[in-house]
């Protein structure tokens, strides 16, 4: 089975690094399961060169590809073999690179893997209506957080802007996501609020998406669109998530019914961690969908 992680911005959060538990603990639930785990590491994340692509569902998927062909070479070494099919799933970011794997695995981007099953949890599937709608109203620093994180990464990619200043307001973002700050940098560094943080293009972007930004986020947002799962699918959510709506989900439903593919939603409770229901989707929806996978 694969676990794709959620929102990381220091390098060494990743799986491979494993500074604490929280990137790698739902691999470690599902071998403790009895599951053959992977838990891949995005690029320019662990001791991947560059920065992330964040939010890059193409890079997502080919880092869980390379992972799984990995541990396919890896498992002979230790008496075993892998299934050809793939239990997939992952949390918030990893949400979305789940629903993009199981799709590359549908399509049969790989000679050997196919897909198995799918049950991504509270992932962002529409983020152009569900997500950048909200996310000023998200607490700080998560609010212009996530929102510096996207328009910097983005612009790597898809040349979104051409200078810092055109969309920030401060001085210095772009080094935030160097992958070697943490999260109390940018408690530090960020202003608590989107005026704050953008200039009047900046918030017309995030406001009205147009021309590349608008682009990138129709790839992103397509990962239940356009593809027939020949698996069991069901999406996990928290009813009381304070940053993934319930729209993201009913969309991504949507979708797949459009395909005639019947998807569940399953609501795994309002765990509180850290002050987050976002966070607790991911223990409770771990635990949960590890109880699924047994049951296939």
């Amino acid at each position: 089975m694969s676990y794709t992680h959620g929102t990381e911005i220091n390098r060494t959060d990743a799986p491979s690094m494993w500074r604490d538990g929280w990137a790698v603990g739902p691999a470690l639930t599902y071998a403790s399961a009895g599951f053959a785990a992977v838990a891949p590491d995005y690029l320019g994340m662990g001791l991947g060169p560059g920065p992330h692509p964040y939010l890059d569902v193409p890079s997502e998927t080919t880092a869980a590809l390379d992972l799984l062909r990995a541990a396919r070479e890896f498992a002979p070494r230790t008496g075993h073999k892998l299934d050809r099919k793939v239990l997939v799933t992952g949390f918030s970011q990893g949400g979305t690179a789940a629903t993009g794997l199981a799709r590359a695995l549908a399509g049969g981007t790989d000679e050997w893997f196919r897909l198995g099953a799918l049950s991504p949890i509270a992932g962002a599937y529409d983020a152009r209506r569900e997500l950048l709608p909200i996310i000023g109203d998200l607490e700080p620093p998560i609010n212009t957080g996530y929102t510096a994180y996207l328009l910097v990464s983005w612009n790597r990619l898809h040349h979104i802007y051409d200078q810092p200043s055109d969309v920030f307001e401060v001085d210095g973002i772009e080094q935030l996501f160097d992958g070697v700050h943490a999260g109390p940098d940018l408690a530090d560094k960020l202003p608590p609020t989107l005026d704050l943080l953008l200039t009047d293009e900046g918030e017309a972007l995030i406001d009205n998406p147009t021309g590349p930004f608008a682009a990138a986020l129709a790839v992103h947002d397509a990962t239940c669109t356009g593809w027939t799962p020949r698996a069991p699918v069901r999406l996990v959510v928290s009813g009381g998530d304070e940053q993934i709506r319930p729209g993201h989900t009913t969309t991504c439903q949507a979708a797949f019914a459009a395909r005639g593919v019947r998807a569940s939603i399953v609501d795994a409770g309002d765990l509180v961690f850290n002050g987050s229901t976002h966070l607790g989707a991911n223990i409770m929806g771990t635990a949960d969908t590890a109880r699924w996978f047994r049951t296939l």
